[in-house]
């Protein structure tokens, strides 16, 4: 019979105090599993570590998925599947297929995501007008390009391309899309999820072959993301659209110069304007001299700007790019351009805001003095780790810790997805607001949950020391959240902080 959950945990907490206790055969067990470091004391996730490599499974997230999954009907199982492929869970695929050989079959929109050609053929044999049913919000086109399964199955790339023509030959539509809302007008293509979401290269080469629309209003911007140029490349090739996208902003986000000359040489425009705005006015995109400041690029993203006719002229929310470098402590930036003879005299607010950057308070700001901008700059300011004492400065000038950036985030919000212990203690003891909810719909300790799984360069920062500040400030948990988190250390903390604490 196979453990539950429960039992599982409750064998790691009796091992962890027989371990305290200084047991041998505690000891024992650790010697012969051996945790992923000898940190002093040893966390939780090490004790669970042991308990799964006992049971003859790589890690406890393997062990906690099947028992999670052990006794659950087919229906059940089937849809674990689903989510499997879709978010590329390649380890729990395989280990659904191993308990369960056939569990995909008769359901269409699984067998296309496992490259099954012969059981694709067979149902399109019996019934053509399946290459087009819906399968849920997805059609099966759709679950053919938004499986991740390429990445554990590469040598099922020609299954995978047969199945893609024999949908198309039944009447699929290579720009299909749907919407991962119901009701919502923001739709996601087939390119995209085979580019974007899945990074296949392969089927998105071959659905641009076959009259695929590069121009989808998410392919170009979602290829900067992919940590290499091929798929930027590959739309480059079949025509894409480069304008009104904001991909040379997005590329901006990242220390990725040539990234940036690509875009720039196949005609990205620094100074993009958008057209046909609503207001009947063209409104500047934030251009990308002064989006390459605010994100800490360096001063040779400076000169790569300027070669293709960046204007540092240009101003943007009230400023240059050279005083938004300054606000920002950009001081590499600043004095490239000052160099190149594009120095900007700094207004009033602009000096109180770049003495900021320097840690100084040398004046008091309001928000009728601010540019939009100024008031949002502490949710740039503070992902940044290195920038703590900038951020205590311009509290201390006026700017209210509690802003939100576009998407709701506070600060708060912020530096505990990036994993920022320093900057979140400094935020808390503030009295950060705990339990706003950011449009993603996630308060703090859901977003810094979030953050642990998701967030860039995650292993160099301590979501779990973020989640730590967080309880004990008072944010709420549920059992629900806990057990949701896919982080292994981070599912193993709060697992362990409720069952302390209740």
């Amino acid at each position: 019979m196979f453990p539950t959950l429960d039992d599982l945990r409750r064998e790691a907490k009796r091992l962890r105090k027989a371990h305290a206790r200084g047991d041998r055969a505690a000891l024992g067990r650790l010697a012969a599993h051996p945790p992923r470091s000898f940190d002093d004391p040893l966390k939780h996730a090490d004790f669970l570590h042991v308990v799964a490599r006992e049971n003859g499974f790589e890690s406890w997230p393997r062990l906690k998925f099947a028992a999670e999954t052990h006794g659950l009907d087919r229906a059940a199982r089937q849809q674990r599947l689903k989510v499997a492929l879709f978010h590329g869970q390649n380890w729990a695929v395989e280990r659904l297929l191993a308990e369960t050989p056939d569990l995909a079959a008769g359901l269409l929109g699984l067998e296309v995501a496992l490259y099954d050609r012969q059981a694709v053929e067979r149902a399109i044999g019996r019934d053509p007008a399946a290459a087009t049913r819906q399968l849920g919000p997805r059609a099966p086109i759709l679950h053919l390009a938004f499986s991740r399964h390429i990445h554990a199955a590469p040598q099922k790339r020609s299954d995978m391309l047969a199945i893609a023509m024999l949908l198309i030959a039944n009447g699929a539509d290579v720009n299909d899309s749907y919407s991962p809302e119901p009701g919502s007008p923001h739709r996601l293509s087939a390119l995209y999820g085979a580019l974007g979401h899945a990074n296949n290269l392969v089927l998105a080469e071959w659905l641009l072959e076959h009259g695929a629309d590069p121009d989808d209003e998410e392919s170009l911007y979602h290829s900067t993301e992919l940590g290499h140029h091929d798929g930027l490349k590959l739309l480059m090739r079949h025509g894409v659209r480069v304008q009104g996208t904001n991909a040379l902003a997005r590329m901006l986000d990242f220390d990725d110069p040539e990234g940036v000359r690509l875009l720039l040489e196949y005609g990205a425009d620094p100074n993009e304007v958008v057209p046909d705005h609503p207001s009947g006015e063209p409104v500047p995109r934030i251009p990308a001299l002064h989006q390459a400041a605010r994100r800490m690029r360096n001063g040779r993203f400076v000169t790569l700007l300027l070669d293709h006719g960046a204007d540092p002229g240009t101003i943007w929310q009230g400023h240059t790019a050279y005083a938004l470098a300054r606000i920002y402590g950009n001081a590499d930036f600043a004095q490239t351009l000052e160099g190149a003879g594009h120095a900007s005299g700094l207004d009033p607010v602009e000096q109180v805001l770049a003495d900021c950057a320097e840690g100084r308070v040398t004046g008091k700001l309001t928000a009728a003095t601010m540019r939009p901008e100024d008031r949002s700059i502490l949710t740039r300011v503070i992902t940044f780790p290195g920038r703590l004492a900038h951020a205590k400065a311009l509290v201390a000038a006026g700017i209210d810790p509690e802003t939100t950036e576009e998407m709701d985030l506070t600060p708060l919000h912020i530096a505990v997805w990036t994993g920022l212990v320093r900057h979140a203690e400094w935020l808390i003891g503030l009295g950060a607001d705990l339990h706003h909810r950011n449009a993603f719909g996630g308060d703090a300790l859901e977003t810094c949950i979030h953050g642990s799984e998701n967030a860039p360069k995650r292993p160099e920062f301590d979501h779990v020391g973020c989640a730590r500040l967080l309880l004990a400030a008072g944010a709420p948990l549920t059992p629900h959240v806990a057990r949701a988190a896919g982080d292994p250390e981070m599912s193993a903390f709060l697992e362990d902080w409720l069952d302390q604490t209740s």
